[in-house]
């Protein structure tokens, strides 16, 4: 079988730029105490189909999250810049799991970089992941979800998400995404369009963000991440750590 897998939308002829995890800078960038007695969680449909619930994971998971990506940031097959196929390089850094997704396709090696195969999908995030799915749309919608690949951002205090769909698998199955770090603004248009009126949300250390149904192919980005607006003694360096989790469809 051909691991690879091409998308709808192309490659771009050159590969990414791999990186290297900076340390953490609790005292210059991550200001605010992680909160151990936080409220409950609020879960809020913002759209239909789209469910942010506000303090989702607790401290501990939070820092649990952040020493896994430490580990899944290391060669081989580590972070890295990818390049769309129109050349330039994405400001946000990227790590894949269970499939490596180079803009636009998935492969099980890590075509743009040192095309070694893409580490597995831990089983705790698998775990997670449904969790979000039944937090946000029902123990049924957790039992058909069977996640196997997780895109992990870095965003760097200047870092960008341009608007874009999620289109590379199948839309009946919805996206996670978990947010530790620095405050974004998480920005959503329409499913047939990526210019406004748009709809704005606040994604806070901890929250979570589930979309599916009638906007699951809705276009969405990050337009600004918050500096210094995160909890520190994280582990993480400056930025916001974005985990996608999603369900291929592939074999």
């Amino acid at each position: 079988m051909d691991s690879r897998v091409k998308g709808r939308r192309g490659r771009s002829h050159l590969g990414g730029v791999p990186t290297t995890l900076a340390a953490d800078d609790p005292a210059g960038q991550l200001r605010f105490p992680l909160v151990v007695d936080r409220p409950a969680p609020v879960r809020r449909e913002i759209l239909p189909g789209v469910v942010h619930i506000a303090g989702w994971l607790d401290a501990h998971e939070q820092r649990n999250l952040v020493a896994d990506f430490r580990d899944w940031a290391a060669p081989p097959a580590g972070l890295r810049h990818p390049r769309v196929p129109a050349g330039h390089l994405m400001t946000v850094q990227s790590v894949c799991l269970g499939w490596h997704w180079y803009p636009y396709a998935y492969s099980r090696t890590a075509d743009d970089t040192d095309g070694t195969p893409v580490k597995p999908m831990p089983p705790d995030l698998i775990e997670l992941s449904r969790r979000a799915v039944a937090d946000t749309n029902g123990p049924a919608a957790a039992d058909r979800f069977a996640p196997d690949a997780a895109i992990v951002n870095l965003y760097s205090p200047d870092a960008r998400l341009g608007l874009h769909q999620d289109g590379d698998e199948p839309v009946e199955h919805p996206v996670v995404t978990i947010s530790v770090g620095d405050t974004c603004v998480f920005r959503m248009a329409g499913v047939d369009r990526r210019v406004g009126p748009f709809t704005d949300v606040l994604l806070e250390s901890g929250d979570l963000l589930v979309f599916g149904g009638p906007n699951r192919l809705i276009f969405h980005g990050v337009p600004k991440v918050l500096p210094a607006s995160g909890p520190r003694d994280l582990g993480l360096p400056p930025g916001r750590l974005s985990i996608t989790v999603r369900q291929t469809g592939l074999s």
